[in-house]
């Protein structure tokens, strides 16, 4: 498409296809070439074609057990129909309610929403945009913790042409936000950050707690501090905050990942879009290059002078963190852990190591770039919450390099060790963790393709690394048993850390599923024959392990152009017999992005994100065009005249009672 037929979302994915990394490490493909050998494949060692190269060998050695027992599956419901039509479809057997809503109240006291009379003091106290990550925390006090808790949702970027009437695509050349106001953009800059809001299941159904005094509202202008290596670091002063201790807001907060004591890890993802302005010519051009500042994205810059890279130079250092937060104190500040690295996160997906430690895995979401971990030099009190609260301050940043033989290991990024020193550019820990990407790139780390979501499984140890897709991947780069060139539908890698210590320094790997058709055999991919014609997918994205140790995938980027399926949730299958089977148990309207699956403790409810909805119009041959607030593909999830479509969270329960897909 050409950049007036792509709105801006659209637009920031294509810009992410490019991959920044200019490193000569090696590609994922590359691993996975050499451990899979064309000698290897003629032996017969793993199958008789290529596309069941990159399949585990107990995958393999169970296939035939597989079709024979389709009954060996973990997961319990008839699937809906794959397709794309303007409404949400659920397994047969359940309830899809939804819980709330962009422009719903959340602070006491906010508006009713009223999409033709926006505010930023509104949308202030309103639900958020562009729902991604959630997260549930029962609350201390309640009687049933899987019926009574808060939940804590991401909000990470806006669309103007769905949010505001008469305006179109603002980011095309020949547009340049032209009509993106001052007073619009203070609507974006409040529609972002995040939402703790208070939920109880009534009769049965859940509902949000009004007026709770959990409720809370974090916003681009939301004040928070700057903790670890980076903080005070000359790099991160700016004349708002002489000290580089201090910054208002976060920015395109996608996954993130929730703490044992009871706090909530919020991930910034692309920030650089939100930077105006040009590298050239920069104090620290390679630098920002090599994480794509400024984007230009956004007209933010034209209205703020801290968006506007000539003007505030360091303020995009500032961002591109995970930030902590206390969701049971309102009145607490949010936290931007520097010592956790920044990058693109995707997520904070954490484990208790059997030590004690606290490991937290993130993705780096981008092509061509890296997985990484972290580990706390502090372990976890139990006991006490108060001792964890800065737990994250202080431990070690590590970047996986993946082997050809299936092992592989992390790579400490410290300061002053191997080639992190004055002599390629790093002067402390703050400059190591500011560009953990180039550290990582000096470490020789393996290139991956779009890590987004990682997960580890607290039954199995087992940790698996959601591979986006990777359309810059090219035919040279590919043979027999390599992953396919213009990787258009990702792919999950499992890993299994040594002795099932989560702190160690190695690991060993190997690939769960290859996504796309099953039935193309030139696509490659590599579900379980026990997969139906609904239950394939491609271009995972988040995860969850739920309370018996079973994996959820959820879905960005299928469309009917791409993959003739809407994006949704899916069951996937890991251990025995049924091993690489997938199934579709929610699917989106057209146009939206499925994220943040978060089930209850009892597994008696799954909360789901469904963003963007009505996004790729001209992507549905139904609809045919650039959808808008005023055209919209879909007005889910109200279907009212005048009301366009809104971002929302969705409660999944079992008609009747009872565990989800038990």
């Amino acid at each position: 498409m050409t950049d007036a037929e792509l709105t801006r979302s659209q637009a920031y994915e294509e810009s992410e296809n490019l991959g920044r990394n200019t490193s000569d490490n090696p590609s994922m493909g590359e691993i996975i070439a050499r451990r899979f050998s064309r000698r290897d494949l003629m032996r017969g060692a793993l199958a008789v074609t290529a596309i069941s190269a990159t399949v585990s060998p107990l995958a393999l050695a169970t296939a035939e057990k597989a079709r024979a027992e389709t009954d060996a599956s973990a997961f319990r419901f008839k699937e809906p129909a794959a397709g794309v039509d303007e409404r949400h479809h659920v397994a047969e057997g359940y309830d899809a309610d939804i819980l709330i809503r962009w422009g719903d109240p959340v602070l006491p006291g906010a508006p009713a929403f009223d999409p033709k009379s926006q505010s930023a003091e509104a949308q202030a106290g309103q639900f958020g945009y562009n729902n991604d990550f959630l997260g549930y925390i029962p609350l201390p006090d309640a009687a049933d913790p899987s019926a009574h808790g808060l939940l804590v949702v991401n909000h990470e970027y806006t669309n103007e042409e769905l949010m505001f009437p008469g305006i179109p695509p603002q980011h095309t050349k020949d547009v340049r936000f032209k009509d993106m106001t001052k007073a619009l953009v203070d609507i974006e800059m409040m529609a972002h950050g995040g939402s703790v809001i208070e939920v109880r299941k009534v009769d049965g159904k859940w509902q949000v707690v009004p007026d709770s005094k959990y409720a809370r509202r974090i916003t681009a202008e939301t004040e928070m501090e700057i903790t670890g290596p980076a903080a005070g670091a000359e790099r991160m002063k700016t004349s708002y905050d002489a000290e580089g201790r201090r910054v208002r807001g976060m920015l395109n907060n996608c996954a993130g990942g929730i703490t044992p004591w009871g706090t909530w890890l919020t991930c910034e993802e692309n920030f650089n879009g939100y930077f105006w302005g040009k590298a050239d010519g920069h104090p620290e051009e390679a630098a920002l290059k090599r994480y794509g500042v400024p984007g230009n994205s956004y007209n933010w810059g034209q209205h703020y002078d801290r968006f506007d890279l000539a003007k505030e130079p360091n303020e995009s250092n500032r961002f591109g963190w995970v930030v902590e937060i206390d969701p049971l104190d309102p009145t607490s500040v949010p936290k931007k852990r520097t010592a956790m690295g920044r990058f693109k996160h995707e997520g904070a997906a954490n484990i208790v190591n059997k030590d004690g430690r606290f490991v937290v895995y993130q993705g780096d979401d981008e092509r061509f770039d890296y997985v990484y971990k972290f580990v706390t030099e502090g372990r976890v009190d139990p006991a006490d919450r108060a001792a964890n609260m800065d737990l994250l301050d202080r431990g070690t940043l590590h970047v996986a390099r993946y082997d050809a033989d299936g092992t592989g290991e992390w790579l400490p990024l410290v300061f002053g060790e191997g080639p992190l020193t004055a002599a390629n550019g790093f002067a402390s820990q703050a400059d190591v963790v500011i560009e953990a990407r180039r550290a990582a790139d000096l470490l020789g780390a393996t290139k991956m393709d779009r890590p987004e979501d990682v997960e580890a499984n607290p039954q199995t140890d087992k940790v698996y690394v959601i591979l986006t897709n990777n359309t810059s991947r090219k035919t040279e780069q590919v043979d027999a048993a390599n992953p396919r060139a213009n990787n258009e539908f990702g792919h999950i890698i499992e890993m299994l850390p040594e002795g099932g210590d989560h702190a160690a320094r190695k690991f060993t790997w190997e690939i769960l599923v290859k996504c796309g058709d099953p039935s193309i055999a030139d696509v490659g991919a590599t579900f379980s024959s026990a997969t139906s014609k609904d239950g394939w997918f491609g271009m995972p994205d988040n995860c969850a392990i739920d309370s018996e140790g079973r994996l959820w995938v959820s879905t960005d980027g299928m469309s009917e152009k791409s993959t003739g399926r809407a994006d949704g949730l899916f069951a996937v299958d890991t251990e025995g017999a049924a091993r690489g089977t997938s199934k579709l148990f929610f699917r989106c309207p057209a146009g939206a992005e499925l994220c943040g699956p978060m089930p209850t403790p009892d597994l008696t409810t799954f909360f789901v994100a469904v963003q963007h909805p009505g996004d790729d119009g001209k992507d549905w041959s139904a609809f045919g065009r650039i959808s808008t607030f005023d055209d919209p593909a879909t007005r889910w999830p109200d279907f009212e005249d005048g009301m366009p479509p809104r971002p929302s969270i969705v409660a999944i329960t079992k008609q009747g009672g009872g565990k989800i897909a038990g």
